[in-house]
């Protein structure tokens, strides 16, 4: 039986469920990011118990087929923004299309109607946080850092980072107290 499950968004979320799934003795197949695969179908009472558990680490089973699909569309992106070493070469829609085996216009339209803002806005914003990722690590150079999320100058990743953040790159390195938001609140 899948299960979806929102904000799971990394590792330590990953551990969380996992946790919830151990107390109510429960064994898993698949545990993903967003997604987990248990061997059996739950009872009421163990949907009811996993779903409060989930709930007190901020983190929340799904019922509702929209919002499933928002979030397999939100774990495809944070997966392939933050835990792949070089973006997908292919237009990121075809990508998410393909994935998830339906048509990207249709993805497109659940997606803004539920989130309020387009699949190109959320993918930018997740670049973005990557980006500054990265300058905080400070072992990549600006244009290794375009390069690897795709961008087609070092000038196209600068003004995307100052028409999101307000600061330049360079500046945002300097800043002694570095923002970054979470990936849940992006």
């Amino acid at each position: 039986m899948k299960l979806y499950i929102k904000y799971m968004v990394s590792l330590r979320c990953k551990m969380v469920v996992k946790e919830e799934l151990d107390k109510l003795g429960l064994h898993y197949v698949i545990l993903d990011l967003g997604t987990v695969e248990v061997m059996h179908d739950l009872t009421a009472d163990q949907r009811q118990q996993l779903k409060t558990g989930l709930l007190r680490s901020g983190l929340e089973l799904m019922d509702d087929k929209k919002a499933v699909l928002i979030e397999k569309i939100k774990s495809i992106i944070i997966e392939m923004v933050h835990y792949t070493d070089e973006l997908p070469k292919v237009n990121y829609s075809d990508y998410i299309s393909e994935k998830l085996g339906l048509d990207y216009t249709y993805l497109s339209k659940i997606f803004s109607e539920v989130k309020g803002i387009t699949i190109e806005h959320f993918i930018i914003a997740h670049k973005i946080e990557r980006v500054k990722e990265l300058l905080l690590y400070d072992e990549l150079n600006l244009t290794q850092i375009s390069y690897m999320l795709n961008y087609s100058s070092v000038a196209h990743l600068s003004r995307q980072f100052k028409k999101v953040t307000g600061l330049t790159p360079s500046f945002f390195k300097q800043l002694k107290d570095k923002k970054r938001i979470s990936l849940e609140n992006i």
